[in-house]
């Protein structure tokens, strides 16, 4: 049987061709507890393959053979666990794919700098498959009386109190002031008082113990807590049982509070979108559901208003800020045939705009369910975490038993001690802290990367961009701009004016990169462009024709050589250019040499801020080109960096074999045409404003398209790190101090809980930090 290996570093069996992907909104799965019970419980039904569950979105996805499994059963298993199940969409299920695509079928770029011919660039890619997330509401109260260690989110619109564990808060805090006033007013009646209080709390904590345990998962939290609370009212310790039945509680409710926090900062985005739009169908104007937009409608923007698809400009130019997408605070300007986001602020004029993609596959809304999806991969630290806590809380009882049995047996001490002991053992045992430090951050920080336009797909992702030693460039479109600019013109025989408005000339109605360079050099200048007659291309040479009487040619020099005399000063020109890594057009007009244009793909505006940015947090910079050396050797001398240059897709790849040898290697390019190299490298970047190959390819994404967005996005993830291990810390070590104190019987049962929640909360509060990390502030 073909097998895949699962998120918890176990084999399950592959998707088969007759499979279905199908896909459960759950109710009450709130941690990374919940989902890892849930997930054991699944996979080993036969038939089930490919289990992913998003925390952050609340859905479970799986492919299942319904000839040996069916739905009901799925649903059964996991209601039998106590999360509720609202069945989604289902699809078939596309032939499985790995996690970094090692190609996109994308054909490379034939850059010839020195040939002025006119190539056409072709990329061919193939398409991606992304089936919509649906994300209907939660019922509410959906998680109370479930078994497991379950955290239900409060709906929208309902208060913390007003849940089911908010209420189990209210009423066990009633139950115990009352006990408390009645041992006040009648003493005699307290300890019964506080046995009732106990017992009314307990109750549905032991349901959810026994139900796990029917489940097979005897080793919860709310076993040792029903144990440790029993226990205590056996041996006399009603107050303390009581109390320790209100902190558990309060702890509960705190957690779940933590962690609709996280759920709700990247939920926010979806509020992006506005609701409604503005149609425009034979002249008419009207209001719909911005849910309810189709491909190829029009829709009317006004200045101020939210743009509500992803679609192009058919009338109208504008600023347009893109902040929510992209995170880049500095509107842009936009005109007809240019690409707007959903999300985006239309700032200064209307706008009419054709909608590219339904809503549910709009940019903001790949974003989240990126984010959401990026959870499932776990991170290593994450699964070594869930595979110490099986160890662990079965270790801990053990531990207890022994403390409870062994002093009164060999050491003849007082049985109603120890077990006290024992019990307060068992709650502050509990790894409840230890599990969460590592999801809780991890959410945080994607969902702080995907603010600020960082993408990084899961935990794994994070982890090793935090390792990353080497950052590998591509050049063309990610260190330069990805379309080379007039940088000088050289007047020899005319004025520059005059030199460029004569190569404009021929190379009017070119869409050769080059020929537009020359083309947007006239326009900055504010030439006219008058097309030359008998314009014509000569194949691997240059361009001629005829300007006012005036015979024109656009080359390479070597070729130009024979058409004119080009004097010292002349030469030395072309070689200074050259040198400087740019690309010469020489323009002759009547068989005289008129001037000189030099082009070239200048770096970006940060380019070097954002190397210097790496230098600083110790990471080397390298760009792989395949351009010329010449060209490879000016751009990289420009930004302090090492280079390779004249590289083929393949010695790309080898150079990344090569560098991850020694250190972990992030590459970043443009998604398309250097789909081989970012596979090979220990994380792929890609760098593009929000486009679909951004989103899809790599394994992260940088949405603004700034160089010092890759130091941003190692400056979050060694940020993120930095916290688990703070985290785990705190976990283990209040942990460690308490179970000594424990044993030594200077803490009881209600400083155990106390401590143990109280670890959880400051873990989950210290994760939650993340979310106000400014990542591209250098420190």
């Amino acid at each position: 049987m073909t097998t895949t290996q699962n998120s918890s570093g176990g084999t399950v069996p592959a998707p088969i061709s007759n499979s279905q992907t199908l896909s459960w909104k759950i109710g009450g799965m709130d941690c990374a507890s919940c989902a890892a019970t849930i997930r054991g419980a699944v996979e080993r039904l036969p038939g089930v393959a490919d289990v992913r569950l998003s925390v952050m979105s609340e859905t479970m996805t799986l492919a299942l053979d319904e000839g040996r499994t069916d739905r009901a059963a799925i649903e059964k298993r996991v209601a039998s666990l106590g999360y509720t199940t609202v069945a989604l969409a289902a699809k078939a299920v596309p032939p499985s794919t790995p996690a970094k695509a090692d190609g996109c079928g994308c054909s490379g770029h034939d850059h010839s700098h020195h040939d002025h011919g006119h190539h056409g660039h072709h990329h061919a890619h193939d398409g991606h498959d992304h089936a919509p997330a649906v994300s209907p509401k939660q019922a509410a109260d959906a998680g109370h009386g479930t078994p497991g260690h379950v955290h239900e989110a409060t709906p929208d619109g309902m208060s913390w109190y007003q849940t089911g564990k908010g209420r189990l808060v209210l009423v066990t805090g009633a139950c115990l002031a009352a006990a408390w006033s009645a041992s006040l007013a009648w003493p005699a009646a307290a300890h019964w008082a506080f046995i009732a209080a106990c017992l009314i709390g307990i109750v549905p904590v032991a349901r959810k113990a026994y139900a796990a345990a029917s489940a097979g998962m005897p080793f919860t939290i709310e076993m040792l807590m029903t144990i440790a609370a029993t226990g205590a009212l056996v041996i006399g310790a009603a107050e303390e049982a009581a109390l320790v039945v209100f902190l558990f509680a309060v702890g509960e409710v705190l957690e779940g509070v933590a962690a609709d926090r996280a759920r709700a900062s990247i939920r926010a985005l979806g509020d992006l979108v506005p609701k409604t739009a503005i149609i425009e169908e034979n002249g008419q104007t009207r209001t719909v559901d911005a849910a309810a937009l189709t491909i190829g409608q029009i829709v009317l923007v006004r200045p101020g208003d939210r743009t509500p698809a992803d679609g192009e400009i058919t009338d109208g130019i504008s600023g347009i800020d893109e902040s929510p997408v992209t995170g880049e605070s500095v509107p842009k300007t936009k005109g007809v045939g240019e690409p707007v986001f959903a999300g985006s602020v239309n700032s200064e004029a209307a706008l009419r705009v054709r909608v590219t993609k339904a809503a549910e596959d709009n940019t903001i809304s790949r974003i989240i369910r990126l984010v959401e999806e990026a959870q499932e991969a776990r991170a290593p630290t994450e699964r070594f975490i869930d595979r110490f806590s099986r160890i662990y809380m079965p270790a801990i009882v053990a531990l207890a038993v022994l403390v409870a049995v062994i002093p009164p047996l060999l050491l003849g001490g007082e049985w109603s001690v120890w077990i006290y002991r024992a019990l307060a053992l068992l709650l502050i045992g509990c790894p409840c802290a230890l599990v969460i430090s590592v999801p809780a951050a991890i959410a945080a920080s994607l969902s702080t990367g995907a603010r600020q336009g960082l993408l990084m797909k899961g935990g794994v992702v994070i982890e090793a961009a935090a390792k990353t030693g080497i950052v590998a460039f591509d050049k063309t479109g990610t260190l330069t701009q990805g379309r080379p600019r007039v940088t000088e013109v050289v007047a020899l025989g005319r004025s520059e004016r005059e030199v460029v408005e004569l190569a404009t000339s021929v190379e009017t109605g070119s869409s050769h990169p080059l020929a537009q360079a020359i083309i947007d050099r006239a326009e900055a200048d504010s030439i006219a462009l008058r097309g030359a007659s008998e314009a014509k291309a000569i194949a691997g040479q240059g361009v001629t024709g005829t300007l006012d009487g005036v015979t024109i040619f656009v080359g390479a020099p070597r070729h130009a050589f024979s058409r004119a005399t080009f004097d010292d000063a002349a030469k030395a020109a072309v070689e200074r250019l050259e040198m400087a890594g740019k690309t010469v057009a020489a323009v002759i007009a009547d068989g005289i040499l008129a001037g000189l244009i030099a082009m070239r793909d200048e770096p970006r505006e940060d380019a070097a801020d954002g190397i210097a940015e790496l230098t600083a947090l110790g990471v080397r910079s390298l760009m792989l080109t395949g351009d010329n050396a010449r060209t490879g050797a000016a751009i990289a001398g420009s930004l302090r960096m090492e280079h390779k240059a004249e590289l083929m897709p393949q010695d790309k790849v080898a150079a990344i074999k090569a560098l991850s040898a020694g250190t972990s290697v992030m590459m970043v390019g443009d998604g398309i045409n250097d789909a081989p190299a970012l596979a090979a490298a220990g994380i792929g970047v890609a760098m593009g404003s929000g486009t679909d190959v951004a989103l899809e390819t790599a394994d992260a994404a940088i949405l603004k398209s700034r160089v010092r967005d890759v130091a941003a996005m190692i400056r979050l993830a060694r940020a993120t790190m930095s916290n688990i291990r703070v985290n785990i810390g705190i976990a283990l070590g209040l942990k460690a101090v308490f179970l000594v104190t424990t044993v030594f019987g200077y803490t009881g049962l209600w400083v155990a809980i106390l401590a143990d929640t109280g670890a959880t909360v400051i873990v989950t509060a210290n994760a939650l930090r993340l979310l106000r990390f400014n990542a591209g502030r250098s420190r």
